[in-house]
């Protein structure tokens, strides 16, 4: 079985607030770190009213401090929004009261809108590709051991932290990107699947290693991916619905709360045949159903992808349900 990791955008559900879903994360990472499970990302966005993680270092912090051994990390922090150095101290910080369990990954998106983008401070007009690698290079040489006392420019604490850094992505840019600087990838399938297959392709086959200390000697690739799973498939595939639901809405603009399931016959009913379509390809990376039929979906995936681990984004309404599907999906993989 390859390590398989939990991915949390820590959901805000109809009815529900901020708060309860922060207290959710926390209780659904000591379930996972309980259940066996690699690592407990959590990703940022702005600007959301069903997602509760932009505070993305306050909340892993918060994470961090609540389990004993799991890594928590970032899913990722979206580093146009911020100066390199900030982030080299937040995550040296969160490393130095935390040693040997953070992890930072790293996204080239905004991960918000326009208006959003420019409330953080971010100027649309100089954001280039080149701008991204070189804030990844700056962000990364903030980490080394100092060689020189006379640096202009620290991060404290941060030098000489072990704090691993990953390349997240949607596409084959930030693909090539972690093959360049040989940094393990993460690919954002659980929204955007159409180039894993030909980005895990590109990372594998450019990877370079790095060559510092404690850096990866060959590819590592992470592949995200939505499951569900239930007692049955019938129940499984209702409380999929409220994914279903919320990806629908992307195709139309209407963003919200994370919506109640409804019966699948509901479900097929709303929305124009190209918006179902729209939304059934951007969740093609999905498992959903009982243990067994879960189980030999992600098999399907694993032998597809040849993915060194699977980190798993489940966005189910109820809590109970989704901590169930979680412990579910540890018993089914373990065999």
């Amino acid at each position: 079985m390859i390590p398989l990791s939990v991915l949390d955008l820590s959901t805000i559900v109809e009815g529900s607030t901020a708060a309860e879903a922060l207290r959710n994360t926390l209780n659904l990472a000591q379930h996972a770190e309980a259940l066996g499970y690699n690592r407990y990302w959590v990703a940022e966005h702005h600007n959301m009213d069903g997602v509760a993680s932009s505070a993305t270092s306050v909340l892993i912090g918060y994470i961090a401090a609540g389990t004993k051994t799991m890594r928590v990390g970032s899913g990722g922090v979206m580093l146009p929004n911020h100066a390199p150095l900030v982030i080299a101290e937040q995550f040296g910080t969160l490393e130095t009261i935390y040693p040997g369990r953070i992890d930072l990954g790293l996204g080239r998106a905004p991960g918000t809108d326009q208006m959003t983008m420019r409330a953080l401070r971010r100027s649309l007009s100089t954001q280039t590709e080149d701008d991204f690698i070189g804030d990844v290079i700056e962000l990364g040489e903030y980490f080394k051991p100092p060689v020189d006392e006379r640096r202009p420019v620290r991060a404290i604490p941060g030098i000489g932290c072990d704090v691993p850094i990953w390349l997240l992505g949607s596409s084959l840019y930030s693909a090539q990107v972690a093959a360049h600087l040989g940094y393990p990838f993460a690919f954002a399938s659980h929204f955007a699947p159409a180039m894993l297959l030909q980005a895990l392709e590109i990372y594998r086959a450019r990877f370079k290693p790095n060559g510092s200390a404690g850096a990866l000697t060959k590819p590592y690739a992470m592949v995200a991916v939505n499951v569900v799973v239930a007692d049955t498939d019938d129940q499984a595939n209702v409380l999929y619905t409220s994914i279903r639901q919320r990806f629908l809405g992307m195709q139309t603009g209407k963003r919200g709360p994370l919506p109640r399931p409804i019966s699948v016959a509901e479900m097929n009913a709303l929305g124009s045949p190209a918006e179902r379509a729209g939304a059934d390809q951007m969740l093609s990376v999905a498992a959903v159903g009982a243990p067994a039929t879960v189980q030999a979906r992600l098999n399907e995936i694993i032998a597809q992808t040849q993915a060194d681990e699977l980190i798993i984004s489940s966005a189910v309404y109820d809590h109970a349900a989704r901590k169930r599907s979680y412990e579910l999906l540890a018993s089914a993989m373990r065999g």
